[in-house]
């Protein structure tokens, strides 16, 4: 049941509102993790946006003024690695002040985070997620596909933590590469304190070569965690709250689980998505997109550029994962890719 009065307008086709907007600020990254941006599709000759391409901060700002109007409240930057984006805290500064908007998050690989902390923290960031998928020196180098260490990336969450801001971590798990982290992980950041979030390797673009039988479902890491360190669920904060929460018994420390495979939570979905570019996705896993960039460099006022977005997601019908689950022909459509307009 939604918890709050939104407004008629503010509804797609299935009554979901359109809450939280997560904004890809460049689509390129300095990592190259399989499940994402594999490095035999994604290499030194891939052509990525020209700079005249992206959106400039004050374009950005300008949509996220016209976003809060319509009743988002949540802004989430992304990438591909959005530290690597020129000048990135005064983006988060300019958004800062935007009325309407309550919580500012980032998600980053974590490799650029000591070095902006201070800039973030000054910029009025919200919060910080760390994608780490293995404290394993090997698997980590692995997965992240360019051989960069795990420790200067749990230093940076120490300093980030240090400087106040709240942390998740998220940790994509995929069958026959890092099964074996799940325990490690959840001790590890049971220990700090930090929420760990399990996601479920998800079919999002068409480069990652995902298979059904490599994901491991959220129910079996629940079971291996809740054998050694009993776990308790938690009601959900709001309404379309992506993860399924838990506390550890005993503590405060709070574990979740993203399962967009095993199961969908489609029927809560109040996101948008916004590429680097300008292109507005209504779903994760997406096969068309939006054109805000022409109208709002052709002179198109805010009114007229909100009720275009009004009338994108009035008529949203997006169900990808659970479409999915019920083995449609929608699992064989060509997708845009996650480091294209983040996760």
């Amino acid at each position: 049941m939604i918890n709050k009065n939104y407004s008629s307008n503010n509804l797609d086709s299935y009554q979901r509102p359109l809450r939280d907007l997560r904004i890809s600020v460049t689509d390129r990254c300095n990592f190259r993790c399989s499940y994402c941006m594999p490095a035999e599709i994604f290499g030194p000759d891939f052509e990525f946006l020209p700079k005249n391409k992206l959106l400039s901060f004050e374009e950005l700002e300008r949509l996220v003024k016209i976003f809060a109007n319509i009743g988002v409240e949540k802004i989430r930057i992304t990438g591909g690695e959005p530290l690597l984006r020129k000048q990135l805290p005064d983006l988060i500064h300019q958004i800062s002040q935007v009325n309407g908007i309550k919580d500012i998050a980032l998600t980053t690989n974590g490799s650029l985070l000591k070095k902006f902390t201070p800039h973030l923290k000054k910029a009025n960031l919200d919060r910080v997620t760390v994608s780490i998928d293995s404290l394993n020196h090997e698997r980590f180098q692995q997965m992240n596909g360019i051989g960069h260490d795990v420790e200067p990336i749990l230093e940076a969450i120490d300093v980030a933590h240090e400087a106040g801001f709240p942390i998740k971590i998220n940790m994509v798990v995929k069958k026959g590469i890092n099964e074996q982290d799940i325990l490690p992980m959840a001790k590890y950041f049971k220990n700090k304190g930090h929420t760990l979030r399990f996601i479920e390797f998800m079919d999002v673009g068409n480069s990652n070569g995902w298979k059904l039988d490599e994901v491991v479902p959220s129910k079996q890491i629940l079971d291996i965690i809740h054998k050694e360190m009993p776990l308790e669920p938690v009601e959900a904060n709001y309404f379309g709250e992506v993860a399924k929460r838990y506390k550890y018994k005993g503590s405060n420390t709070e574990i979740g689980f993203i399962s967009s495979v095993t199961q969908a939570f489609c029927s809560s979905c109040t996101r948008a998505r916004l590429s680097a570019e300008g292109f507005l996705y209504t779903c994760l896993f997406a096969n068309k997109s939006h054109d805000l960039r022409t109208p709002l460099r052709d002179g198109a006022t805010d009114k007229e550029i909100e009720q275009i977005i009004l009338n994108i997601w009035n008529k949203r019908d997006d169900r990808y994962s659970e479409d999915r689950l019920k083995e449609t022909k929608e699992l064989n459509r060509k997708k845009v890719e996650m480091s294209h307009i983040g996760g």
